[in-house]
């Protein structure tokens, strides 16, 4: 069993399925947010906005990880798109067609939920560079 089963990340073609699952989403939910009448502009300042929450990391990976699953859970917009639903404002909905976006544009590149022990260990897998194994002096 290779890293990435044991720590518990998707593999093979079920990786395949939820990073194509991603792209699905960022593609809806970019076409509904013009759908509705959004502007590119707001589109774009508020695309990657989600990934601000990558710096909870510098107080320790475990609330790094909470906040930035929090950040990048579909649930978010789940919720934020409710709330515009049910008060009638279009703004809401559309910043969750946002949050949804850029989210799905994450896991089709890879970028998963994380696990606290660290932010390149995610429910996709691992993702950066693996790390060089530590070199040890020669003995001759």
């Amino acid at each position: 069993m290779d890293q990435d089963t044991a720590a518990g990340a998707a593999t093979g073609g079920v990786r395949l399925i939820l990073r194509l699952e991603g792209l699905a989403t960022l593609a809806l939910a970019t076409a509904a947010f013009f759908a509705t009448g959004g502007k590119p502009w707001l589109y774009l300042v508020l695309f990657f906005l989600p990934d601000l929450s990558f710096a909870a990391y510098a107080l320790n990976p475990r609330l790094g990880a909470a906040i930035y699953n929090a950040a990048h859970s579909y649930l978010l917009p789940a919720v934020v798109g409710a709330l515009g639903w049910l008060l009638g404002q279009t703004l809401v909905w559309q910043i969750a067609l946002i949050l949804a976006a850029h989210i799905g544009f994450d896991r089709a590149f890879g970028y998963g939920l994380k696990y606290a022990g660290g932010f390149n260990q995610t429910h996709l897998g691992r993702i950066g560079r693996p790390r060089a194994p530590a070199s040890t002096p020669d003995e001759s």
